[in-house]
């Protein structure tokens, strides 16, 4: 190193040198030129890293630059679309979000580029170059363990504008699985431009086609129902050639459940020849499920985009104020061929401007999804910000209309549309506190209808995250909203019927259901639910009846069965009922419902290996339950498993330590086990919670009369007296202790 700093030194000693002493300048001449810029030295590696990823055989790209012959031959080229920054593709401007992946060419990496070309392009030495990289033809992270496939190929022609197809692929296991990695392979990725993955929860879109969804449905957006239960969008399924695997972050995996379809939208551009387009899907599976439960929010302002022919600087925006901490770990900003200038950011609540993304020239065959290298936290109270520029003019080279025309809203490639989503995960969440996405929704849909008070979706999303934060009478007048529109909605009437019985109108649900049942649309879910209120308000057959209506009329499922069990058992059939459970548990094994109701059935019929082996099960699936766990502790108590017992029983007091009688009955077991000391703690903890409780001062009374104390088995038993003068057991204790 000390030899290296003092060569340096002299070359700059002698270069001042000959700028103080012209007469030195024959000497100068002789100080060796910059080495030329070759392939192997400087641009292999920026192309490799930059550019191959479609640039390689059977790649996305028209051409392949993985060797130098090849390279030579589009050199000039490669100079002309770097110097513009054409390629490669990235549209958001550096220092407005740091991403990863970043694939702009620094001014430095542009320059090597421009200079090789200039100096001819040589290769230099062939052993200096970088290995060039391996691109497989099948799967990036080896054989997937589930592989779906289009049934049905399509014919894209050889020319005419840009093709969106949707392919459904319904998922075809039983069981659930959670997904860490995805990767597409098209049969023919030149002519593939990107393509998003949906969920489709309810196989809704297969349903509304039910003609034509195994061939493939043209269209750019889609609307899914997602069914009666919160499960919001959580991740960018977005793929894109030079992205072949899509890996979740740690802890984040998706969920695919039986009866789920994958929806495949597909942008397909013409290539000049007739191209047949299939492709599969390979999931690969991880047992852990997520520990991290992120969603996607939308900023947007489609009702206001109504552009005139020429107009050079259209302007649309939104905003939104988030009501919980998170951190965002991804952003989708969208718009069509007028899209001009896209920008987001937020304000955070000391007024400082955080961006999130800028991209001064859009262009649609670019967009992507950008993912952060380090999550952006945002405080609650921050606004989001959308602001976007349209250009309708004559001079936007991308626009399909020639002369412009006027463009609104709509879902075809030659409408508009105004998009900028975000995936965020919230955090800093206080325990006890509802589930933070459900606010988020909330807000989300509060700003929606504000803005259109006609948005049904909006308003009907609205009232159901409503319900799920437990303010049903509000959630109960926004379904009503929408039923003075729309009186005979069955699935808005099914919904006001469950805010209602929450809400504790039994009567007002009961009648809302019976609406709904009596739509005939799909009657499924009201029935399930009236015959549910009925087993809640104890009519045994009138609940039987509705139920085995279901399984006459509907698809029966494990829930069928159990509501029909827990009906058969409310009339006293208990052996039809167990018939029933076991059925549910045939449809799904791992359902708790069944399992906690046959393992209770084992305990009481005498059966307390099978009781455990069942109670087992069912606190895998609901760990949290404490009904469970007390009855698996009466198994393992009929077993003569007693350490198992109080382990499950003390498990149940740290879940719920204000239930009097989860302390008492650990008491019991404790005393059972001779543990007295720990018993009498677990009973007095009992009492402070219910004091009134009579038979509990006599059980303490027994306990301290077991360990010699008689003076305060005394006022134990006198205590229990004292509330229930008529308690036998106390007195005849209180007696038994008088005796020598």
């Amino acid at each position: 190193m000390r030899f290296l700093r003092c060569i340096l030194l002299a070359l700059v000693c002698f270069a001042i040198l000959c700028r103080l002493h012209p007469h030195c300048a024959t000497h100068a001449a002789t100080v060796p030129a910059n080495p030329p810029v070759t392939w192997s030295r400087q641009i292999a590696p920026i192309v490799y890293q930059n550019c191959t990823t479609c640039h390689h055989p059977g790649g996305s790209g028209p051409f392949s630059l993985l060797t130098y012959p090849e390279a030579y031959r589009r050199g000039p080229q490669m100079a002309e679309v770097t110097q513009s920054r054409f390629m490669p593709p990235w549209l958001p401007a550096p220092g407005y979000g740091d991403f990863l992946g970043t694939r702009r060419l620094s001014d430095a990496q542009v320059a090597l580029i421009r200079s090789w070309v200039e100096s001819g392009m040589p290769e230099g030495d062939a052993s200096a170059a970088p290995a060039a990289p391996h691109y497989d033809a099948t799967w990036q992270l080896g054989k997937p363990d589930l592989i779906l496939t289009i049934e049905h190929p399509y014919t894209l022609t050889a020319s005419g504008s840009d093709v969106f197809r949707n392919f459904v692929l319904p998922y075809p296991l039983a069981a659930t699985h959670y997904i860490h990695a995805m990767e597409i392979l098209p049969s023919a990725p030149q002519v593939v431009h990107h393509a998003n993955v949906l969920i489709d929860r309810t196989a809704s879109f297969r349903r509304s086609h039910p003609t034509d969804w195994q061939l493939g449905v043209p269209g750019m957006e889609l609307e899914l129902d997602a069914g009666n239960t919160f499960d919001p969008d959580s991740h960018f399924l977005f793929w894109k050639p030079d992205t072949p695997v899509l890996e979740e972050p740690e802890g984040m995996p998706w969920r695919l459940d039986a009866g789920n379809d994958l929806i495949l939208n597909m942008h397909l551009k013409p290539s000049g020849k007739p191209e047949t387009i299939s492709a599969q899907i390979g999931l690969y599976f991880t047992a852990d499920p997520p520990a991290k439960h992120p969603m996607l929010l939308q900023l947007e302002d489609d009702r206001d985009l109504d552009i005139p022919a020429g107009d050079r600087n259209f302007v649309v925006q939104d905003e939104l104020k988030l009501p919980v901490d998170v951190d965002v770990f991804g952003i989708y900003p969208h718009a069509h061929y007028l899209g001009k200038e896209l920008d987001g950011w937020a304000i955070l609540p000391n007024g400082r401007k955080q961006w999130l993304i800028r991209i001064p020239n859009w262009d649609i065959d670019r967009q992507s999804v950008y993912r952060y290298r380090t999550p952006v936290f945002l405080p609650r109270g921050t606004v989001l910000h959308m602001h976007y520029l349209y250009d309708n003019s004559a001079d936007n080279i991308h626009n399909p209309n020639s002369p412009p025309i006027r463009v609104c809203a709509g879902n075809r490639s030659v409408d508009e549309m105004a998009h900028l989503w975000l995936q965020v995960l919230p955090v800093n969440v206080p325990k006890g506190s509802p589930d933070p996405r459900l606010q988020l929704e909330q807000a989300w849909m509060e700003h929606r209808v504000e803005k259109n008070p006609g948005d049904l979706i909006a308003l009907y999303n609205l009232a159901s995250a409503r319900a799920g934060l437990g303010h049903y009478a509000e959630a109960a007048a926004d379904y009503r909203k929408i039923l003075a529109g729309h009186p005979g909605d069955a699935r808005t009437l099914n919904s006001l019927g469950a805010a209602l019985e929450n809400a504790g109108d039994a009567p007002g649900a009961e009648e809302a259901f019976k609406q709904a049942i009596a739509s005939g649309a799909d009657t499924c879910d009201p029935q399930f639910n009236l015959a549910q209120l009925e087993l809640k308000n104890s009519k045994f057959a009138q609940a039987e009846e509705q139920f085995r209506d279901l399984l006459r009329q509907c698809k029966g499922d494990a829930e069928t069965h159990n509501g029909l069990a827990i009906a058969l058992e409310g009339e006293g059939d208990s052996a039809p009922a167990q018939a029933e459970f076991e059925r549910a548990l045939e449809l799904d094994s791992s359902n708790f419902t069944a399992l906690y109701h046959l393992g209770e059935m084992a305990i009481e019929s005498g059966q307390p290996e099978r009781a455990v082996d069942l109670l087992e099960k069912a606190i895998a699936q609901h760990p949290d339950d404490v009904d469970a766990r007390e009855r698996l502790a009466m198994g393992y108590a009929q077993s003569g498993r007693q350490d198992d017992a109080l382990t499950q029983l003390r498990a149940a007091v740290r879940i719920k330590p204000g239930d009097a009688n989860l302390h008492a009955l650990l008491s019991q077991v404790l005393a059972g086990t001779g543990q007295l000391e720990q018993a009498i703690e677990e009973q007095n903890q009992a009492l402070h919670l219910q004091p009134d409780d009579a038979d509990g001062w006599n059980n303490l009374g027994v306990l301290e009369a077991r360990t010699g104390n008689k003076t305060a088995a005394r006022e134990d038993f006198q205590h229990a007296l004292q509330l229930a003068p008529g308690h036998a057991q106390a007195r005849a204790n209180l007696a038994r202790l008088a005796q020598p």
